[in-house]
């Protein structure tokens, strides 16, 4: 057997990031048994750690079990600690499970029972403290549970009030505690809950600016929720990125019109991955490049390893792509041919003058209109670069 393309061997440099939920995915789905072992925190980031993977991210619960007591909990975190330091490994990102438990069943944040959102603020707060205690510098909300599927039975401008008041209570304690830590909201159109508040990184752009504290505040937008929602997911990521707010992401893929699949990344959407990753990578975006995806649920516990290891080369394999495409004459002179000009362009910023001058301006249409712009040729061209024959 031939050995790997040294090109596509991932390093810690890469950044990228697995969750503990990944690829320790048992292979369980709403209609069938676990088909896997669950494997141990420890083997996960030993494993992680050989296949050139930057960091391991987890749910509070992922790590440590929801009923554990205080001397449990710190002997499993100190266990996780030290397989951390020996490997190298870091935690960029933490979360928490506000969805698992039966009483989450009608939200946590947005939950019409005060005492249940009492409940999910108290759970947050020490999954940050566990968070902050391995390092994380992200922390993602996903209200997975905070939806409705009767509207008769909920007031959603109150839902987003109470959302609003966890968030800004929790940005004050990360303020009060001194933690370094940013928040970063995930949206999902629906699943599991028939609709879901904030259903996509749009709509929490929007959110953001209404809190006590928005510069603490982004999002982690993820690619299998915005082609549920049959968005562009290059498009919103563009968004974030030009509002400053792309704290993190979440890479995995999604056939359209499915439930939310968590695919490996690359394995469908090849043509809208590839201009996720120049984005990315043309941008400086520095921060990680999390897989929150799953194995295939008929894989062996082994295959989970060659579904880390897919993840991690597709994105290379992208990323080299994107090289190319740079490099490349003929895509380079199209770009420059459809840029160029027909004329005089618009004013950069208004003023008096410069408002009479662009009104008395002469247009002429039919010469605007008459602008060649060669989309066909140029998708082409890609189509052939992805394809391997340029």
């Amino acid at each position: 057997m031939p050995s790997p393309d040294p090109t596509y061997v991932p390093t810690p440099a890469d950044k990228f990031t697995f969750g503990l939920w990944t690829v320790g995915n048992p292979g369980r789905d709403p209609f069938g048994e676990p088909t896997r072992p669950r494997l141990d925190p420890v083997d996960i980031v030993r494993r992680l750690a050989g296949l050139g993977a930057w960091g391991v991210n987890l749910h509070d619960n992922d790590l440590v079990p929801i009923d554990a007591t205080a001397s449990e909990r710190d002997a499993i975190v100190s266990t996780f600690r030290a397989a951390l330091a020996e490997t190298g490994l870091c935690v960029p990102m933490a979360t928490t499970n506000l969805f698992s438990d039966p009483v989450f069943r009608d939200g946590a944040f947005t939950a019409p029972d005060a005492a249940v959102r009492a409940y999910a603020l108290q759970k947050t707060l020490h999954a940050i403290d566990l968070g902050v205690e391995l390092g994380a510098s992200t922390y993602v909300f996903w209200g997975g549970r905070e939806g409705a599927e009767v509207d008769a039975a909920k007031d959603p401008i109150e839902a987003i009030k109470r959302f609003r008041e966890a968030m800004n209570f929790l940005c004050a304690y990360v303020k009060d505690q001194r933690y370094g830590l940013r928040f970063a909201l995930e949206a999902k159109p629906n699943e599991p809950r028939g609709d879901i508040y904030f259903p996509t990184t749009g709509a929490y752009l929007g959110f953001i600016e209404t809190l006590d504290h928005p510069e603490m505040v982004g999002v982690n937008p993820e690619v299998a929720h915005e082609h549920m929602a049959g968005l562009n997911i290059c498009h919103a990521v563009a968004q974030a990125l030009d509002a400053g707010k792309l704290f993190h992401i979440d890479l995995n893929d999604q056939k359209a019109g499915r439930f939310d699949q968590d695919l490996r990344f690359g394995s469908e959407s090849i043509k809208a991955l590839f201009f996720l990753v120049k984005l990315l990578e043309d941008s400086g975006y520095d921060g990680p490049r999390h897989f929150d995806a799953h194995a295939y649920r008929s894989e062996s516990p082994e295959g989970v390893w060659d579904f880390a290891r897919g993840n991690m080369r597709t994105y290379l394999i992208l990323k080299d792509k994107v090289r190319r495409f740079g490099e490349d004459a003929e895509i380079q002179s199209l770009l420059e041919e459809i840029h160029t000009s027909s004329g005089e362009g618009p004013p950069t910023s208004y003023s008096r003058a410069s408002m009479e001058s662009l009104k008395s301006r002469t247009f002429d249409r039919q010469v605007l209109a008459a602008k060649t712009l060669p989309y066909e040729r140029l998708d082409q061209l890609v189509v052939d670069l992805l394809l391997g024959v340029r």
